[in-house]
């Protein structure tokens, strides 16, 4: 089993990229803090696709709280010569948790992906 539920705050704002009419992909930072004896902070880069990309990409900016749902991904690829990894995690399910910025109308806007 591949899950992963997060909560923590935009270390970023949302960098939106667009593939054709359609297809969108959503990127940014998280920090997670641990609870605990030994509480510190994880840093994760997050991925969300398509609809749920463009409402994080109008709805969301550095330093407002979500929680995620979704898997690990991790990937290799080849820099100048250096193999590199990473792993990312892919959100389908992404809450805002933070109260709307002023003049955003006043609601939160919670949604929920269908999975692909």
């Amino acid at each position: 089993m591949n899950s992963v539920n997060l909560i923590g705050n935009l270390t970023t704002d949302v960098e939106l990229r667009e593939f054709g009419e359609e297809k969108r992909l959503a990127t940014f930072g998280l920090a997670v803090d641990r609870v605990g004896k030994d509480a510190e902070t994880d840093f994760f880069r997050i991925a969300v696709w398509d609809r749920q990309a463009q409402l994080c990409s109008e709805y969301l900016a550095k330093g407002q709280r979500i929680g995620l749902e979704g898997r690990l991904r991790y990937s290799t690829w080849e820099d100048d010569g250096q193999k590199r990894s990473a792993v990312d995690v892919v959100a389908y399910r992404v809450d805002f948790l933070s109260p709307p910025a002023a003049g955003s109308g006043g609601e939160v806007v919670p949604f929920e992906a269908a999975i692909a």
